[in-house]
């Protein structure tokens, strides 16, 4: 897995380039742990991730590591496989997936 990340004062992006899966959450979540203390918030830019797994939710939704930076996250380019399980996640658990704050001002414009 290859992640582009770019630090712009307390804001990253991190792009990964291929699937997010078991195989590459290691990977991702250590692209998250070499950010400075200093980025509070954080963009996911998955248009460059054709497929997501529940590795997804887990990445996106799992405990900060202890210690670590207290950050919020944002995702922007989600696929439509990857929205898909997003939103049956939010169905199945609503009040452990709330993606409203993955992408709080586009919310109102996702498909039904």
């Amino acid at each position: 897995m290859n992640v582009t990340t770019t630090i712009d004062g307390t804001r990253a992006s991190l792009t990964p380039h291929g699937d997010i899966d078991f195989d590459t959450l290691s990977s991702l979540r250590a692209a998250v742990d070499a950010l400075p203390d200093h980025v509070t918030d954080l963009l996911w830019d998955l248009h460059h991730a054709p497929f997501m797994d529940v590795a997804g939710l887990h990445l996106l939704f799992g405990p900060a590591p202890r210690g670590g930076a207290d950050r919020t996250t944002t995702v922007t380019g989600l696929r439509p496989q990857a929205l898909r399980m997003l939103l049956l996640a939010t169905d199945v658990h609503p009040t452990v997936i709330d993606i409203s704050r993955l992408f709080p001002d586009t919310l109102r414009t996702l498909p039904a």
